[in-house]
């Protein structure tokens, strides 16, 4: 029989630990006794509606859905090794909100969190806001992005297998060491972009920021724009087809680069064989062309 939680408030260690098959509708997680661990160990859960400003409320939690629930910036560490979890109309604070989780769906809520989604697989994000965030998205696998706006630094570092589009991503040192990541009709904002990738493609986007691709494996720029980009693919193998003008191009290992225009074109003969890579500016009166 399902059991029922309602307009109750827990502070006690472990208050509800080990349960299967409940809903805990308004109900506050707060008190003077501290406790942590409130839902530890848990299984088939409805959580609505609560309010989290304890420690640790989701530990090894196997089927949940959680919506319309606030966890404080005292809620620490608040999902940690968890399965099959759907987040909805939530807010995420604390640091470290979720870690080594699998199957975990998250959908229109709001996040501010250090060190967010750490050594996560099989995720499903759709319409969610990172208020801020440092090292978001670490060691991510298998991960489908939709309609992410983010502010934050070093996101998306030793990811695999990721899809993301439509999202607006304001962030310095993002992809780096990834494999296999596309984005696709986004706005990717800050410094030092994909250092390190492999196969790292972006379609449709709008990238801005200093010295971005540099030591990449097999990237891919296609249809995209590319502002305030200085010193631009150092030491990668590069295939990219640019709107608009890069301001400079900096030894290139290999590939092709089509632009309008680029401002500056470094090609070091001491440091890179210069006929590996084909140059491209299409307007007459580029310097480059």
């Amino acid at each position: 029989m399902e059991q029922i939680f309602e307009n109750k408030t827990f502070d006690e260690e472990r208050a509800l630990y080990g349960i299967d098959g409940a809903v805990v509708k308004n109900c506050r997680f707060d008190g003077p006794a501290d406790g942590e661990s409130a839902l530890k160990e848990c299984r088939n859960l409805d959580v609505r509606d609560c309010f989290m400003n304890l420690r640790y409320p989701f530990w090894h939690v196997v089927g949940a859905k959680i919506s319309g629930t606030t966890l404080t910036e005292n809620c620490r560490a608040a999902l940690w090794y968890d399965k099959d979890i759907i987040i909805e109309e939530s807010r995420l604070g604390g640091i470290k909100a979720l870690r080594e989780c699998e199957n975990i769906t998250l959908k229109n809520s709001t996040v501010s969190s250090t060190e967010f989604l750490w050594k996560c697989k099989n995720l499903n994000i759709e319409d969610v806001t990172i208020e801020q965030s440092e090292y978001p998205f670490f060691e991510v696998r298998d991960a489908k992005i939709r309609g992410l706006k983010m502010k934050g630094k070093y996101s998306f570092q030793y990811d695999e297998n990721i899809e993301i589009s439509d999202s607006e991503l304001d962030t310095k040192d993002a992809f780096w060491h990834t494999k296999n990541v596309t984005v696709r009709d986004s706005v990717v904002r800050g410094e030092y972009l994909g250092w390190y990738s492999e196969n790292l493609k972006l379609i449709n986007c709008r990238i801005i920021g200093t010295q971005p691709f540099c030591y990449c494996k097999n990237l891919v720029l296609e249809n995209c724009t590319m502002e305030d980009c200085d010193l631009a693919f150092e030491r990668s193998s590069v295939n990219a087809t640019v709107n608009g003008k890069i301001d400079s191009v900096k030894n290139p290992l290999e590939g092709k680069i089509v632009a309008d225009c680029i401002g500056e074109l470094i090609l070091e003969e001491n440091v890179i064989d210069k006929s590996k890579t084909q140059i491209v500016c299409k307007n007459s009166d580029c310097e480059c062309a």
